[in-house]
């Protein structure tokens, strides 16, 4: 033990340390400013408590090996030499191996921690800490989050020795979100370095072990399984199958001319990585699915029946690199036609256009690198006939001119361009302000019927620019207070522009002189895009997700809307078709699956976490981000109670069947525990369960409501009597209880849902139909995955569904299995498939 603890002395040089702890600059005698001295002070706890947190992790290595060690040992002499060590158990040569005393293993060594970084000074400059100190025991699992790489990484199992540390509310993955793009199902993960470990499963117990990132996993199976089970079997695909019915949602956040009514009555836009076509008279959607990431633009051709959509880039589930690019397919069969771009976009593609005087044999695209690179393609040949670098700043709109198929017009940030293509290449004429203020932003483009171009602005003016030239012929100064975000020209002459900080909606006549004014509703949030419908119907796209119609002179009716933040709650109703969403957008929203209408909707004070319907259906738990929970009434929407617990975020919300109890998972690492009474509407505290060493991930009840199985960060599995909030260590009295749910991810029934070399955070959301014959997944890589239940064969096979453009956040059968709900995280959707 001296050997392995001074290996650990040798690989931190302390020396700076004890000079900066000894240096008697930051006392009261000192010269320096109060505030610098407090600064220097803060700086020496800080670096005191990075000398702890290596202490700690040196010895829970030591302890940890001194495990693994006798683990391996008692393996050897029960089943001899193993062919496949891993190579983390190799051993080092000790001090006593090279003086050849070599009577007894060496024991091995950790390897060397990165050393922190020191400026030119020589002082040590103190990290930022991420999570809690890890715990001096080995058998305790890191209580850091999973998704933090750098930490170092601890074998651990599902038996508790020694004390243990709540984890800080600081964790990087408290609210378990994804780093990097809104738009990518890239996750950035890593498969693991080192060959992962197959489960292992021992008869003499009766439980199957496996590994995550490292760590043991142990998974008692019922005594009646021990005899017949086997380890090797190949489990089988379900019988069943999904498909997509509904998407609940409109990107109308970020994205822009994303709205169009199609001949055939459909109203055709997107969210996440489906392009969806709506037919608002018949109650009926239409998917179109072929992308594998975000879709960021949308163009109709002129025949009205071909469509291009652009994606951005993406990361597959084994870390290729997935190409932005456009496709172009048919709205009536789904079928895609070309692709265009792969290899040539950057980031993603954020503007697309058909050409429209030449039978719309051409399309312009402008991707996000840094040159924002316009081109311009012969999309059936799928051919690229020019490029240029357009602008250093952000492009908004790109768009042919209607009767000149070789001019082209982009704006964005500081610009707005006529470019001309003459034999290969493209010429650029600016846009001259001359007396009028050039704007921070030309927002959007369109067309009159004589060919002028139309422009709206960020200083809320519109801009007319003559046919054939690069100055401007008519201002309408002042056209809306604040940016002028769309610009729509209808079929009669009308031009109606949207306003963003006014939310208004103006027409203008051929003369530009405003004929009607009408405010959209301040719950629909400003307009983002403006779109011609049926008779003098406008359909509208607003920055808060709503898609509205209705008419120039009011009476706007949603007919789509969705969340505007990361969403996380989901949970359905005990005995009708209808589910409630609630997100960070602080929006609690009850729909129902057969209308796919809300039924209401309700927003909060706190970003919302979770929820959970009471057995009887009346009311419905919500938990936020902050620790307050709430209970509403199911058909009122009413506020019948509010408590707080902790103020971290409440992962889980969950009543016992019999509705006698709830309990509350939450980020400090606790189980709160409420007795309720009077169908829902009483609450009384009962307790905490703690013994967890990271936050709760997962709760499900049994069926009789005694018992409580939770799940936590460090994938651990524990059990409790909730009603005395008391842990049960006795794996005979838990390994036969019949669960009433199952919504964790780690247990013997569904531990073959995870891949192969995943991380333990891959898998978001997890359940089982009532029949107990299908097990679904949300995971990190924007996939729906759907197994036979039980999954406890090693890597199951399932059927994968794609959809979702972010990581998948929350799935849940409807109370009948007829359909499953799953939630997009970072993507705000909301995806409806009908188990077929």
């Amino acid at each position: 033990m001296e050997d392995v603890v001074s290996s650990y002395s040798s690989l931190y040089d302390t020396s700076s340390l004890l000079q900066f702890c000894n240096d008697d600059s930051a006392s009261a005698a000192s010269s320096m400013e109060v505030t610098d001295r407090i600064a220097s002070l803060e700086q020496r706890v800080q670096m005191q408590e990075d000398e702890l947190q290596l202490l700690k992790s040196a010895l829970a290595d030591v302890v940890r090996r001194l495990n693994i060690s006798e683990e391996q040992q008692a393996m050897q002499n029960r089943k001899g030499p193993t062919k496949d060590q891993p190579s983390t158990k190799k051993t080092a040569p000790s001090e006593a191996a090279r003086s050849g005393n070599v009577s007894k293993p060496a024991r091995p060594l950790m390897p060397t921690l990165p050393l922190r970084p020191v400026v030119n000074n020589g002082t040590v400059l103190p990290k930022k800490t991420s999570g809690s100190l890890p715990s001096p025991s080995g058998a305790r699992k890191d209580t850091s989050s999973p998704a933090n790489k750098s930490t170092v990484k601890r074998a651990g199992s599902t038996e508790r020795v020694g004390p243990m540390r709540r984890e800080s509310p600081g964790d990087p993955k408290s609210s378990r979100t994804r780093t990097g793009s809104t738009s990518s199902n890239s996750s950035g993960k890593k498969t693991s370095e080192s060959k992962p470990k197959d489960p292992v499963f021992s008869a003499e117990e009766g439980y199957v072990k496996m590994f995550l990132r490292g760590r043991p996993v142990t998974m008692y199976m019922p005594k009646d399984q021990v005899e017949s089970y086997n380890l090797e079997a190949k489990a089988d695909l379900p019988a069943k199958k999904l498909k997509l019915d509904w998407v609940y949602g409109y990107r109308g956040r970020d994205c822009r001319s994303n709205l169009y009514l199609l001949p055939t009555g459909e109203t055709v836009y997107f969210i996440a990585s489906v392009v969806v076509l709506y037919n608002v008279e018949e109650q009926l959607q239409r998917h179109y699915t072929g992308h594998n990431d975000d879709v960021k633009c949308l163009a109709v051709h002129p025949d009205k029946i071909t469509i291009a959509t652009g994606q951005v880039a993406g990361t597959s589930p084994d870390g290729k690199q997935l190409c932005p690019h456009v496709r172009v397919w048919d709205s009536v069969s789904l079928n895609t036609l070309h692709v265009l771009g792969m290899g040539f976009f950057d980031r993603a593609v954020t503007c697309i256009a058909f050409s429209k005087s030449n039978g719309g044999s051409n399309l312009c695209a402008v991707d996000d690198s840094n040159d924002h690179v316009l081109s311009v393609w012969d999309w059936q040949k799928e051919e690229r006939l020019a490029e240029v670098k357009c602008s250093n700043e952000a492009v908004f709109a790109a768009d042919f001119h209607p009767t000149d198929t070789n001019i082209i017009v982009t704006c964005g940030k500081s610009h707005l361009y006529f470019w001309t293509l003459e034999s290969g290449s493209l010429v650029k004429k600016q846009g001259l302000f001359e007396k009028q203020e050039k704007p921070k932003f030309v927002l959007c483009v369109t067309f009159s019927e004589n060919g002028d171009t139309i422009t709206g602005d960020s200083s809320g003016n519109i801009l007319v620019w003559g046919k054939g030239t690069n100055r401007i012929s008519c201002a309408i100064q002042g056209a809306h207070e604040g940016g002028i975000f769309a610009l729509c020209m209808l079929r009669n002459g009308t031009l109606v522009s949207g306003g963003g900080k006014d939310r208004k909606l103006v027409s203008w006549d051929g003369n530009y002189q405003k004929i009607q004014e009408v405010e959209i509703p301040e719950p629909y949030g400003p307009v983002r895009t403006v779109a011609e419908s049926k008779g003098e119907c406008v359909l509208i796209g607003t920055t808060r997700n709503y898609v509205l119609q209705g008419t120039l002179y009011g009476e706007f009716n949603p007919i789509t809307q969705g969340h505007t933040d990361e969403l996380w709650g989901l949970a359905v109703h005990p005995s009708k078709p209808q589910f409630l969403t609630c997100g960070h957008d602080k929006h609690i929203t009850l729909w129902d699956s057969s209308s796919h209408h809300p039924v209401w909707s309700k927003t909060i004070e706190d970003a919302a976490q979770s929820a959970g319907f009471h057995s009887s259906g009346a009311v419905v738990a919500i938990g936020t981000q902050t620790g307050r929970w709430l209970v509403l009434d199911t058909e009122t929407k009413d506020l019948v109670t509010v408590h707080t617990d902790g103020s971290e975020q409440l992962s889980v919300m969950r009543y016992s069947p019999d509705g006698h109890f709830l309990a509350i998972g939450s980020h400090d690492n606790y189980i709160y525990i409420y007795g309720v009474s009077d169908n829902g509407r009483k609450y009384s505290r009962v307790g905490k369960c703690s013994g967890h060493s990271s936050f709760i991930t997962h709760l499900d009840w049994s069926v009789d409501s005694q018992y409580l199985m939770s799940n936590s960060g460090d994938y651990e599995i524990l059990y409790w009597i909730p009603s005395a909030c008391k842990q049960v260590v006795s794996v005979e009295a838990t390994r036969d209880i019949e669960w009433a749910s199952c919504t964790c991810t780690l247990g013997f029934q569904v531990f073959g849902l995870w891949p192969e070399g995943s991380d333990g955070t891959d898998i978001n959301g997890v359940c089982r139909s009532h029949e107990k014959k299908l097990l679904v997944t949300g995971d990190d890589f924007g996939k729906v995955h759907l197994f036979s239940y039980p999954c406890s064969q090693f890597r199951a096979p399932s059927h994968i569904y794609g959809g979702h453009s972010s990581h998948v956040t929350n799935v849940n059968f409807l109370h009948d299995d007829s359909y499953l709900i799953s939630t997009g995280g970072k993507d705000m959707s909301i995806m409806q498939w009908r188990v077929v």
